[in-house]
């Protein structure tokens, strides 16, 4: 009787791990998505910059970009929805389009440059992985070769 309880158990604690993860998959994973409003040069084709766009994720603005400028969301699951306000130069009026996209399992940061993926380039143009460089701080000991004066070794020229 005791092993065929602790049997249960074990068998109800499976099935509660199994429905987790299901549940899990289903919402799927967090992403960070920023966006790019940057000239892109692919395969010979040249995608310009927007003068301004306005991302509205969930009838959210979350970024207001200009040229060269960049702006982050942080989503939930794979499938992806904005709505774009752009405006091409400067005096126009703003075209809107919305967007859908099924974001990678295997990116973290996710980069999506708005000018290529506008103009129908392929995902690989428009939709890439950000890696982020933290440069090395310098430490305040002294490290081989520095702080030597040359002029200490030179010895003055005999007359």
């Amino acid at each position: 009787m005791k092993e065929k309880r602790k049997l249960i158990f074990r068998v109800g604690a499976l099935l509660l791990v199994l429905l987790i993860a299901a549940a899990m998959m289903v919402t799927g994973r967090g992403h960070t998505v920023y966006f790019d409003n940057k000239t892109i040069e692919y395969n010979g084709q040249s995608c310009e910059a927007y003068q301004k766009v306005e991302v509205f994720v969930k009838d959210e603005r979350v970024a207001k970009l200009s040229k060269r400028d960049r702006g982050m969301v942080e989503t939930m699951g794979q499938k992806f929805s904005m709505t774009l306000n752009v405006t091409e130069n400067k005096g126009d009026e703003p075209e809107t389009y919305t967007v859908s996209l099924t974001l990678p399992y295997n990116m973290d940061g996710i980069l999506i440059n708005l000018p290529a993926l506008l103009n129908g380039l392929p995902a690989d143009a428009y939709l890439s992985e950000l890696e982020i460089v933290v440069p090395e701080e310098e430490t305040g000991e002294s490290q081989e070769g520095e702080g030597v004066d040359l002029m200490e070794e030179v010895a003055p020229a005999d007359i």
